[in-house]
């Protein structure tokens, strides 16, 4: 056992580093690694994110950062909260097997059927001197593209029930997005000039708005509160789009 915070706290004052430099290099905000010195936890948004800081914090200095993480897990995580949700997931009862087997079921009859009705067509079918009919013409390649990508955005947001729309509406804003985590992949990185706006289909994000009050963000045609002033930190995730202090 060893004391998480102040390993941290030594090995950046032994490297002459300062929390600035730190945010810059690795995109955790200041006051996430000093509660991570201070071993204040509860300060952060969740046991995701304070597993995902810790590893990211130590590796930058040098450390093993999957050791914070399991010294972490040993005495502060009771139990796996965050993954009880999601077990619907997994496992698959007699209810479900029967729902496949039915599902099969179906599949299988209406391919008969369908080609029962194609021999059938063929045999007695007197629509042409051959009694085939000749099948329709496939469209150009580039209208298939065009079609995928005008449909793209919809059926993106079908799937996961998200459509997060973000305009600079008022002025020009700084717009960082990243999935899941604020050091997770970066689905956008920029300044949004007035009168554009990026749209965003992930169930779960971390937003960095600069200046708030040049945004409109809605979520599923849904208008979200931001304040006034910024720079603002918003997640989304199962619960909706949330302020995180």
């Amino acid at each position: 056992m060893f004391e998480i915070g102040n390993s941290l706290r030594e090995a950046r004052v032994r490297q002459h580093l300062d929390f600035p430099e730190i945010e810059q290099a690795t995109k955790i905000r200041g006051k996430y690694l000093r509660a991570l010195e201070d071993e204040q936890f509860e300060a952060l948004p969740g046991q995701t994110y304070v597993k995902g800081f810790l590893r990211t914090y130590a590796d930058y200095l040098g450390l093993e950062g999957q050791l914070y993480v399991d010294e972490y897990n040993s005495r502060y995580v009771v139990g796996s909260e965050e993954e009880q949700p999601m077990r619907f997931r997994s496992g698959g009862g007699p209810r479900s097997t029967h729902f496949m087997s039915s599902a099969v079921l179906i599949s299988l009859t209406a391919i008969v059927l369908a080609s029962a009705l194609v021999i059938v067509a063929w045999k007695y079918g007197g629509a042409s001197d051959t009694g085939v009919v000749p099948p329709p013409k496939k469209p150009a390649k580039k209208h298939q593209t065009t079609r995928t990508n005008q449909h793209q955005a919809p059926l993106t947001t079908a799937r996961t029930g998200v459509r997060l729309v973000v305009r600079a509406s008022r002025g020009d804003s700084w717009l960082e997005v990243h999935r899941g985590t604020p050091v997770g992949p970066v689905e956008y990185q920029g300044t949004l000039l007035k009168g554009q706006r990026q749209i965003f289909t992930n169930r779960r994000l971390w937003l960095t708005i600069d200046a708030p009050a040049n945004v409109v963000v809605k979520l599923n045609e849904q208008t979200q509160t931001l304040p006034a002033h910024g720079p603002v930190d918003l997640a989304l995730t199962r619960t909706g789009l949330q302020r995180v202090s």
